[in-house]
């Protein structure tokens, strides 16, 4: 299994033991998780336990029966790999290029960025933003992705100037618009084959030392 599909696998087991906790106050058993997943084994649900236990998002205690318990604010580890531009567009390495490792790891409650998979962080510079409350300055966090519907804000690659910008996007018959939040400012229109999308952002943080 790979990592993606195992992670995707174990965001259903989280989501079957909520929705099971809630709709029967009690905790599942191992056997319900397999039967509501569609697991091939029971192996493979305490595997899954194991793992959201370690990451903090459960606990259970040994040896009984119907123990899982879901603990609300465990905090995730996201990457700060960086800086993305909320105006002009500034050059930047691509993608696959960015900071090998991290400049530092941010401790976020999960009630904050939720629970999708390949979060990172960057620092966000200009103010084409400002009217969606995103300042120089702040961090925006973003779910890797390559798809975005319109409206998202997303940290977008032009390939062909290679740089990168932080917009609301928009398709518009045969151009993309990327959109700034900033009154004083045009919006960009690009053609398709000259746009790869990065990420989403899924939260601002502003309170940092600057």
């Amino acid at each position: 299994m790979s990592g993606r599909s195992a992670n995707r696998t174990r965001d259903r087991v989280l989501q079957f033991v909520r929705s099971f906790i809630a709709a029967k106050g009690y905790s599942p058993s191992v056997g319900d998780i397999v039967e509501g997943c569609g697991l091939s084994s029971p192996n493979l649900a305490q595997y899954h336990l194991n793992v959201l236990e370690r990451e903090g998002v459960l606990r259970r205690t040994p040896g009984v029966f119907r123990s899982i318990q879901l603990v609300h604010k465990a905090n995730r580890e996201v990457p700060l790999l960086g800086a993305i531009a909320a105006g002009s567009p500034i050059p930047v390495p691509e993608s696959d290029n960015w900071t090998e490792s991290a400049e530092e790891m941010l401790d976020l409650s999960r009630e904050l960025v939720g629970d999708g998979e390949n979060l990172f962080a960057l620092k966000v510079r200009g103010r084409s933003m400002i009217d969606a409350c995103v300042m120089d300055g702040d961090i925006v966090v973003m779910e890797a992705t390559q798809v975005a519907v319109d409206g998202d804000m997303v940290a977008v690659w032009l390939k062909d100037e290679h740089e990168v910008t932080l917009k609301r996007i928009y398709k518009e018959g045969s151009h993309i618009r990327l959109q700034p939040a900033n009154r004083q400012m045009e919006p960009l229109y690009v053609d398709p084959g000259n746009v790869m999308i990065q990420g989403r952002v899924v939260a601002v943080i502003r309170k940092f030392t600057r």
